[in-house]
């Protein structure tokens, strides 16, 4: 199966958030199937990008098809698919991913058995697949990633929308992502009243 190109992400970042669930993501052949996302574009206030071009920022800028990759609360690095054509300063959250390969790997890295665990949050998917910010940069395109498209169930695969979690700005948007039903979330989707 080939590998998506740099090209899949030189577009509305959106669109590719959104057709990013139910595609693989692997690093060093450790890996599963993406089933959170977030959007963030340049002029959302919770975008790095929001205070313009900085050295942390740099890589938001462009190209597509990048990873950004940044430390959360001094913590846990997270990985961000680099979206829109350069200059747009547009990114993917990578939130949740349902594990399928390397689960030994993961479970050592996260000191954790349980599936629902491994990859449950940003945090976690990065610590499980061993990202960290010397990948920042670097292209989705080529080892050590490798992302497949959507294949087999997943082609037909319901994309749920709703409000982005873990921010503090612009909660209102609708541009959380998930698989619908999946149990490797973040967190449960909340529902429109």
């Amino acid at each position: 199966m080939s590998a998506l190109a740099e090209g899949f992400f030189d577009r509305d970042v959106h669109e590719v958030a959104r057709e990013l669930i139910g595609c693989e993501l692997y690093f060093d052949g450790v890996g599963g199937v993406i089933v959170e996302t977030e959007s963030y574009e340049r002029d959302d206030p919770a975008c790095h990008a929001y205070v313009g071009l900085t050295e942390r920022t740099s890589t938001l800028f462009g190209p597509p098809g990048r990873a950004y990759v940044y430390l959360s609360y001094g913590i846990h690095s997270l990985l961000n698919a680099v979206a829109q054509p350069a200059g747009s300063a547009a990114a993917v959250l990578i939130r949740a991913l349902e594990p399928r390969h390397g689960i030994e790997a993961m479970e050592r890295r996260r000191r954790r058995s349980a599936p629902d665990e491994l990859c449950s949050g940003p945090g976690k998917l990065t610590e499980a697949l061993g990202i960290d910010l010397r990948d920042n940069g670097r292209s989705l395109a080529e080892a050590p990633f490798e992302l497949r498209p959507r294949a087999g169930d997943w082609t037909g695969v319901e994309v749920a929308t709703g409000p982005r979690i873990g921010i503090s700005r612009a909660t209102e948007l609708p541009w959380r992502f998930c698989a619908a039903d999946s149990r490797f979330l973040s967190r449960p989707l909340a529902v429109a009243a």
